[in-house]
C-alpha cells in the first residue's frame, strides 16, 4: 500500500527531527552505522542537509542526510526507513523529496552508495556512476594504540 502525503509529511527542519531515534535505528539497525555514537549522529547532523519523514503524529518515521557544500557536489547518505513504516512507498517519497530540494542547487554531482535499492534510486532520477574505477576511498585511521 503506497503511502498517502496526507498521511505523512518531509521536514528538513533538524529541530522537528528526533536524532535519538535517528540514533538507535542507525548504531543497532543499518550496516553501514552499527555502533555509531550518539555524538557522531549529532555532529553529522549539525554539519548535514537533514530529510526527516513524520506521520500525522509528528512521529519520524524515515530519515536522510545529504552532505553537500550546496555548490557542486552531494552524497545521499544514511537513508533509512523504520521497519515498521516499510512497504508503504516511503522510500520513494522520502527519496523523491530529496531530489526536489537538491534539483534548484544545480550541483554537479550527486552520489550515493546502496547494496540493494537501485530500483528505487533510479525511479528518480539515479543512474550508475558512468566510471566506477575512477571512485577511491580513504581508509579511515587506524585506532592508535597506547604501549604499557
Amino acid at each position: 500500500m503506497a503511502a498517502s502525503t496526507r498521511d505523512f509529511r518531509v521536514t528538513t527542519d533538524l529541530h522537528e527531527i528526533d536524532l535519538d531515534t535517528v540514533h538507535r535505528w542507525l548504531s543497532t539497525d543499518a550496516f553501514w552505522a552499527l555502533g555509531r555514537s550518539r555524538q557522531t549522529v549529532q555532529q553529522a547532523a549539525e554539519a548535514s542537509m537533514n530529510f526527516g519523514v513524520l506521520d500525522r503524529e509528528r512521529k519520524l518515521v524515515g530519515y536522510a542526510r545529504v552532505v553537500t557544500d550546496s555548490a557542486t557536489f552531494a552524497w545521499l547518505c544514511d537513508v533509512y526507513v523504520s521497519p515498521g513504516a516499510r512497504g508503504k512507498g516511503l522510500g520513494l517519497f522520502l527519496a523523491t523529496a530529496v531530489v526536489e530540494t537538491l534539483r534548484p542547487l544545480e550541483l554537479n554531482r550527486v552520489l550515493l552508495s546502496t547494496l540493494d535499492a537501485h530500483g528505487l534510486y533510479e525511479r528518480v532520477g539515479f543512474t550508475e556512476f558512468p566510471d566506477p574505477q575512477k571512485l577511491m576511498i580513504l581508509a579511515p585511521p587506524k585506532p592508535k594504540t597506547w604501549d604499557a
